[in-house]
């Protein structure tokens, strides 16, 4: 993903994102921008791979969703629109 800032200046995502990937996240969140756990001193504990498929041990009813691939749900049916009791008097009558 190449983005344009507001002066022009060309920034590509992705490279900084992979550049960063190992680099401790702020706060207390104790993991890296990739989403490897992390221990005391900022070694990985866990990897994401390892905390991905944890989590789908776990939560048997969870789907994986293929990389790039949409979800599409369908349609809730829509309940009949109601009518009035005035409007059944003149549908019945004619």
């Amino acid at each position: 993903m190449v983005h344009r800032t507001m002066q022009g200046k060309i920034i590509d995502m992705d490279k900084l994102m992979q550049r960063n990937e190992l680099t401790p996240a702020v706060g207390n969140a104790k993991m890296n921008a990739r989403g490897d756990k992390l221990g005391p001193g900022g070694k990985i504990i866990k990897t994401r791979e390892e905390v991905v498929s944890e989590y789908y041990e776990h939560n048997p009813k969870a789907k994986r969703k293929a990389p790039g691939a949409t979800v599409i749900d369908e349609p809730t049916p829509q309940p009949a629109p109601a009518t009035s009791a005035k409007n059944k008097k003149t549908q019945s009558e004619e």
